[in-house]
């Protein structure tokens, strides 16, 4: 069988009918998920990045085979089959990239990262988290409370958590929590069940080439709902759905809002009622906010309101995401991914 017709009959194949799966770009930390998605299903593993580091370093311990050298001969050939071997790779990595020039000659089926994330959650439940701030701390703290909830969760994280030392959680395959990533228009791949918007500001302009364009893009993404979808957004945001905010009118936000030994203590307003006693053990108005948003999407899924507080409470943060490394009176050291204006701000 010739090249183009491997190519054909691998196009023919479903997402999880491949026994070799290639990653260009496997350190990433959503393409690690991702990785650690397959590895799970007992597909073999490979992979190319730049770096070796801790992320990649343990899915090599988990079988998947990395090299760290842009070279087409380092391409364990013999293994790869066209028709049976699908490659993914980031928008990091460039189409012209070595690696990605040789499958692509040889026809090899190639996909992005959010293409396959998408077919992987299209028949499954799935919350996806979109917005240019939050997304990784929402989504962490709405997987875990699904997780404390006893709902059959697999979560595709932008971040460590401390809860889980990991990106991926992996409790069943019913429900799926993604964060919606409008970088290249990867969010538009997806087809929620629930989704939320948490921020609009600016960004990826050298993507969208304007706001407004960037603005057009989140609306695209809010009709990508599933029939008798929910859209959930940060109030004041141009888009309609379910509002959420802190000390407000919306339709979900905390109330009594009140800081006690470095923790956020809240009350919790829904469309229905008023739930009591939350705490947040994470610093920042921001951070109160996704919780918000997580609880939110907790309670329109249907998650039992008084396990609510339990598990937020036990929710220890992600790293980087102003995760203490000293927390004492004389000295603070703080670790924080803020990369933006807006959230630069929301540290200070």
């Amino acid at each position: 069988m010739n090249s183009t017709q491997d190519k054909i009959q691998s196009m023919e194949k479903g997402i999880l009918d491949y026994s070799n799966y290639y990653f260009v770009g496997i350190g990433g930390i959503g393409m690690s998920a991702l990785a650690q998605y397959f590895l799970n299903k007992n597909k073999n593993i490979f992979g190319y990045d730049r770096i070796s580091s801790k992320i990649s370093k343990r899915l090599e311990t988990e079988g998947a085979k990395i090299i760290y050298n842009d070279s087409q001969q380092l391409i364990e050939e013999s293994s790869l089959k066209s028709s049976d071997t699908l490659v993914i790779y980031t928008p990091a990595i460039q189409f012209d990239n070595l690696q990605l020039s040789h499958f692509n000659a040889e026809n090899f089926r190639i996909l992005k990262r959010s293409e396959v994330l998408g077919e992987i959650t299209k028949d499954k439940f799935c919350l996806a988290i979109a917005g240019t701030h939050g997304k990784t701390t929402t989504s962490s703290i709405l997987a875990h409370i699904l997780v404390e909830c006893n709902v059959k969760v697999t979560a595709f994280l932008g971040g460590i958590t401390a809860n889980y030392d990991s990106n991926y959680i992996e409790r069943g395959e019913e429900v799926c929590v993604v964060e919606a990533d409008e970088y290249d228009r990867s969010f538009l791949c997806l087809s929620p069940d629930i989704a939320c918007i948490t921020s609009m500001d600016a960004d990826h302009l050298d993507i969208y080439g304007g706001v407004e364009a960037m603005h057009d893009s989140f609306r695209e993404f809010s009709k990508k709902l599933k029939p008798n979808g929910k859209l959930l957004v940060k109030q004041g945001l141009p888009i309609s759905g379910f509002s959420y905010g802190l000390e407000d009118e919306s339709d979900y936000s905390a109330q009594n809002i009140s800081i006690k030994n470095a923790t956020y203590h809240f009350d919790l307003k829904t469309p229905k009622s008023v739930y009591k006693d939350f705490q947040l053990n994470l610093a920042g108005r921001h951070n109160l906010s996704n919780a918000i948003i997580a609880l939110a999407m907790s309670v329109e899924y249907g998650c039992p309101p008084q396990q609510l507080a339990k598990a937020l409470a036990s929710f220890k943060g992600v790293e980087r995401r102003f995760q203490y490394h000293i927390k004492k009176d004389a000295l603070v050291y703080v670790d924080d991914y803020a990369h933006h204006p807006a959230e630069i701000n929301a540290v200070f």
